[in-house]
């Protein structure tokens, strides 16, 4: 088809517009990925080895929230920052900043819920050996954390493919202006709307391409964990 032809052009000879699409939704989905596992992997740990009321409730929600509708996460992060909301003053609605916001708001819940299980079993498994040698509750989280890097980082995979993937929380809190906040999923939306559909595709292979890369570091991540567990 024509427009398969166009789209591989655009692709192969680097066209300007495309890349400069897919530099800013790897810059906002990376660094909300970042800031995710900043807040997520400690709160994931900390759940996983304290005991409190209420515990069982949190972790209900807190898988419940792992699949948080986007465009809820969109709203909220939009009455945030907007100029009636407790943050309007600080001018960051319809920006790439408020994008990696409700990014994060996204990705946060998905990190700490697999990080909680993941540190809750290695705990399990290696909580007498810990308790025998002393071992105090930071070094101790240090400790589970080093031991679980692999299956982390397939987590934080997981967030970054749900980050990268997303397009209702942005398109609300960015509003998809061209050349400053339009990323791949919003473009491929609007340019298949418009009939623009070498573009679109354009966008679409990017964007396969980088899942496919995601799942084979994903899965590379856990044979390694598995070859280093053996």
């Amino acid at each position: 088809m024509p427009e398969n032809a166009s789209a591989l052009h655009l692709v192969l000879t680097g066209d300007p517009a495309l890349f400069a699409i897919v530099r800013l939704s790897l810059i906002v989905s990376i660094s909300a990925t970042f800031f995710a596992a900043l807040i997520g992997v400690p709160l994931g740990s900390l759940i996983a080895l304290t005991r409190f009321r209420g515990r069982e409730p949190v972790i209900v929600v807190l898988n419940a929230l792992m699949g948080l509708p986007p465009v809820v996460a969109g709203l909220a992060v939009y009455l945030m920052l907007s100029r009636s909301g407790p943050l309007g003053s600080w001018g960051l609605l319809f920006t790439p900043l408020a994008m990696v916001v409700a990014q994060t708001v996204l990705v946060t819940p998905i990190i700490a819920a697999l990080t909680r299980q993941t540190i809750e079993d290695l705990w399990l498994e290696y909580r007498d050996e810990l308790t025998a040698m002393n071992v105090g509750p930071l070094r101790r989280v240090r400790t589970l954390i080093w031991d679980a890097r692999f299956s982390l980082l397939t987590a934080l995979l997981a967030g970054f493919g749900r980050a990268a993937a997303e397009v209702g929380a942005i398109i609300i809190v960015g509003g998809n202006i061209q050349g400053f906040t339009r990323t791949m999923t919003t473009t491929i939306a609007l340019e298949t709307s418009k009939g623009n559909l070498p573009l679109a595709i354009g966008l679409g292979i990017v964007l396969i391409t980088i899942v496919v890369l995601i799942s084979a570091l994903a899965w590379g991540a856990r044979r390694a964990a598995e070859r280093f567990s053996g």
